[in-house]
């Protein structure tokens, strides 16, 4: 598909997993360059403020290293009733999150960051996505925690993997919740083909 819109094989600034499956299933080709700096969270409720920045900043770190190709950051946080949620530091850390999870909405904010270090094309969007979690018991929680799932993962869930059985309801883009809203990285790419 991406031969259709003369897409370009692009750097990723994240060492996501679940990001690169996702470019590998729109067939957007891509190599990886760790991005540099430390995420953000936000102060006070500015989540969506905080997850473009943070995108961009991933962006900006790899681009002297991008070779003129196209750089793609990307960055996600979880928002529980204000509370930011990102990965979580310890098993405790992911403990304490899926209870706050269990039984409620929270939503979910991924920034992305689209840098043309050749001309001074940029791209900069967020998209939001409603997820609901049905009532948790202790012991599936104790469970999925011994899994190693959801350590890596904002919000201590995979929507992808075993965390889908927490899930009763999404409202908006579900790739979001993976980490990369595919429908705004396609937009983005458009409007950067539109440019050339």
């Amino acid at each position: 598909m991406s031969d259709d819109l003369l897409v370009p094989a692009i750097i990723l600034a994240s060492i996501s997993p679940r990001r690169q499956m996702l470019l590998r299933q729109v067939g957007i080709e891509f190599d990886i360059i760790p991005p540099g700096g430390d995420e953000v969270m936000p102060v006070k409720e500015d989540f969506i403020e905080t997850v473009v920045r943070n995108a961009k900043a991933k962006a900006v770190s790899v681009l002297s290293k991008a070779n003129g190709r196209l750089v793609l950051g990307a960055d996600t946080l979880v928002n529980i009733d204000g509370e930011p949620l990102g990965k979580p530091t310890n098993r405790e850390d992911a403990l304490r999150m899926l209870h706050r999870l269990s039984g409620s909405d929270h939503f979910v904010y991924t920034g992305i960051a689209l840098i043309d270090p050749d001309s001074d094309f940029r791209y900069l969007d967020h998209e939001t996505t409603k997820v609901t979690f049905r009532k948790l018991s202790d012991e599936e929680i104790e469970a999925y925690i011994r899994t190693g799932e959801p350590m890596d993962k904002a919000g201590s869930y995979g929507i992808q993997e075993r965390g889908a059985a927490f899930i009763s309801r999404v409202e908006g883009c579900f790739f979001n919740v993976m980490g990369l809203p595919l429908a705004k990285l396609w937009e983005a790419l458009i409007n950067w083909r539109k440019n050339q």
